[in-house]
């Protein structure tokens, strides 16, 4: 069978990850995307794009007759479901087949029995894969589950019958607490599946999320590519996967794998699947689930068989055998992966929403870094999807090395304009006790206080206020100046300063939880050093620039230099500094410095608001005679690729607009005048 051209029913990362392989094959490909994703990297990569709905995913990706049209309209042969989304639906999957579509994945009929629980679980034990016992039913009543739960003794698991990503999950811990959290349980999953019968199962304590890639084709032959430890989890998903799993056996390695293809015979598993097992402290293992489909953490696993599991779906869609046998499939080395998150870990991981202003992945220097993405700087994390940002996945020789050098590209992953996960995901890699491999489910909330503690802000001292004070400065120097030197900030003379090289005062606020204040005393020495006095010391600084491409710089503090970037948000003025490994937010609290270095208010008394570079005007807010506030955004001007907003530096009446959409302007021209 040929495979030309496929449609990929999805969006974001994945979709970019699949983009890659298929055209690395030869193989076209078509984008969906709704109203939120028209501009999106997706779209952008693909062949082709289809236009199929709203932001809403019940609106767009989820309805399956505009996928299947889609993919008719522009003569694809397949579709690849990625992850989530329609991935583990066995009617669209039957619904491609009656389009004469493949569907890249496995047989519907094993999407459906593995979908379901509780006849997975039947299945499972028939083909003698270790299950936990516990009480997969008909009878839903309360009685009759408080019933089973007492026979199969405390602590027990709830959980949703055609559950999944940790929705419709429940553990009580006795009989006084049961009702409740089942209760808790059903609701939730009416909410997400639709659904809510329940199965109860023997809690496993301190277990260890222990999951096994498996591979099938229509030839019978079937292999696992060894086996991921998710055990770091918040709220019942991952949040750290590695692979190997750390301390297992060999006899283990190979009884799990053994088992998971056990688990794929049993339903006649075509193409990539996961099977999930739970593992005690002795190292014995029980099914869990199945999940039909591609997972998130897929790349760890590419990364110690030297494998493309997207090229092996494809191979297998088209007929083909497996590309290796058991024996042949290497397993080398240790690999990590972190989910990047816009997510608030202090506010109960609550997901974020919003723009990435400033967006700087690691420099991958190496094929052993990848970063999985599908944004750009700019995008907005919509509130309609999913806040994944990006995956890390590193590679390295054995696991030190490769948690080294994670720690290490996690440092140097900057991001503003959202909140994070990083920091967090720092502090669970600086943990000793995740060091020494004592991974399991519970360790989030075992050890809360401590990870927390380590993950909060650092402290703000001298050398970082240092830091800061010099990117204010760089910042002013390099929009009045067009630098042809790349290694030298030249000039840091901002424009304010040119006829005064008199001492100035600024107070810089940060945006931390006690708001720091700090005030600094600052002095022209020379051209590219100034000194800064702050809390009775005094430093000499200066500012390199290191790679102007990547906004790197390099900032001397009384001869210790320190690597760093920057940005300054053009709507609310604050600046973003990302320094020893940590991002720092602040601006400044002195109003009339604010005017100056915001390039829009010239002198607190003038009429006029000048424009602070030669530019283009973008857009004119005001008219003669409107009524403005200080403050007030009244022109906007586009300079050096970047947005500038003017605003009113007093209250007043507009007595003339002195420019024109779309004029080049000069420096100092008079763009509006306010009457007298």
């Amino acid at each position: 069978m040929t495979l030309s051209k496929i449609l990929i029913a999805n969006r974001g990362e994945i979709a970019c990850r699949i983009i890659r392989t298929a055209n690395r094959l030869g193989i076209k490909c078509v984008s969906v995307f709704s109203d939120a994703d028209k501009d999106s990297l997706h779209v952008k990569m693909a062949d082709e794009a289809i236009y199929i709905g709203k932001p809403p995913a019940q609106q767009s990706y989820l309805i399956k007759e505009k996928i299947i049209q889609s993919a008719k309209k522009t003569n694809c042969q397949a579709i690849h479901p990625g992850y989530g989304f329609l991935s583990e639906s066995y009617e669209f999957s039957q619904l491609c087949s009656k389009n004469d579509l493949v569907f890249i994945g496995p047989p519907w009929q094993a999407i459906r029995d593995m979908g379901i629980k509780s006849t997975s679980k039947h299945i499972m034990s028939a083909a003698k894969v270790p299950i936990i016992e516990g009480y997969h039913g008909e009878d839903q009543s309360e009685e009759r589950l408080l019933q089973e739960a007492e026979q199969i003794g405390y602590p027990v698991m709830i959980k949703a019958v055609r559950g999944g990503g940790g929705k419709g999950m429940r553990i009580a811990f006795s009989r006084e607490e049961f009702i409740y959290q089942l209760q808790s349980a059903k609701t939730e999953a009416l909410k997400a599946f639709n659904n809510d019968e329940m199965l109860v199962e023997k809690f496993v304590e301190k277990p260890r999320h222990v999951e096994v890639q498996i591979f099938g084709d229509h030839h019978s032959n079937y292999v696992y590519l060894y086996e991921r430890d998710c055990s770091i989890q918040r709220r019942h998903q991952k949040v750290i996967e590695e692979t190997p799993a750390p301390g297992l056996t060999n006899e283990t390695r190979r009884k799990i794998g053994e088992a998971a293809v056990k688990a794929a015979r049993a339903v006649n598993y075509v193409g990539a699947g996961t099977v999930e097992f739970i593992m005690d402290p002795k190292q014995n293992f029980y099914f869990m689930e199945m999940n039909t489909r591609l997972q998130v953490e897929h790349p760890i696993t590419e990364m110690v068989t030297n494998t493309d599991l997207v090229e092996w779906q494809i191979r297998v869609a088209r007929g083909e055998h497996l590309p290796l046998k058991q024996e042949d499939i290497p397993l080398n080395g240790h690999a990590f992966e972190a989910r990047i998150y816009a997510e608030d870990p202090n506010n109960n991981f609550m997901p974020g929403a919003g723009k990435l202003k400033y967006l700087q992945p690691p420099l991958v220097t190496d094929k052993n870094i990848r970063v999985e993405t599908g944004v750009e700087e700019g995008d907005e994390v919509s509130v309609h999807y999913d806040p994944l940002i990006a995956k890390l996945v590193v590679w390295a020789d054995d696991r030190k090395s490769a948690l080294q050098k994670f720690r290490y590209a996690l440092a140097n992953y900057k991001i503003s304009g959202l909140t994070t996960n990083i920091p967090f995901i720092i502090s669970l890699c600086d943990h000793k006790e995740f060091v020494a491999e004592n991974v399991h489910t519970d360790f989030i909330p075992m050890h809360r206080d401590e990870l927390f503690k380590t993950a909060k802000e650092p402290i703000i001292g001298n050398e970082i206020i240092c830091c800061a004070l010099s990117t204010i400065l760089n910042y002013e120097a390099e929009l009045s100046k067009n630098y042809s030197n790349n290694n030298l900030v030249g000039s840091m003379i901002p424009n304010f300063w040119t006829n005064n090289f008199a001492e100035k005062q600024f107070n810089l606020i940060f945006n931390n939880e006690s708001k720091t204040n700090a005030k600094v005393n600052v002095k022209y020495v020379n051209e590219n050093n100034f000194e800064l006095n702050l809390n009775g010391q005094t430093h000499l600084v200066s500012l390199n620039i290191l790679d102007r491409q990547a906004r790197l710089y390099q900032c001397d503090v009384d001869g210790h230099r320190i690597k760093l970037s920057y940005s300054r948000d053009q709507e609310t003025g604050m600046f973003s500094l990302f320094a020893n490994d940590r991002l720092f937010e602040f601006k400044l609290e002195d109003r009339k410095y604010q005017k100056e270095q915001n390039l829009s208010l010239g002198d607190a008394d003038s009429n006029d608001s000048v424009a602070p570079m030669p530019g283009v005007i973008d857009k004119i807010n005001v008219k003669a005679g409107d009524e403005v506030k200080k403050g007030d955004p009244l022109v906007v001007m586009i300079a050096m690729k970047m947005e500038y907003v003017i605003r009113s530096n007093r209250d007043g009446v507009v007595k003339s607009i002195n420019c024109s959409v779309g004029q080049n302007v000069k420096k100092s021209h008079k763009l509006v005048s306010l009457a007298e």
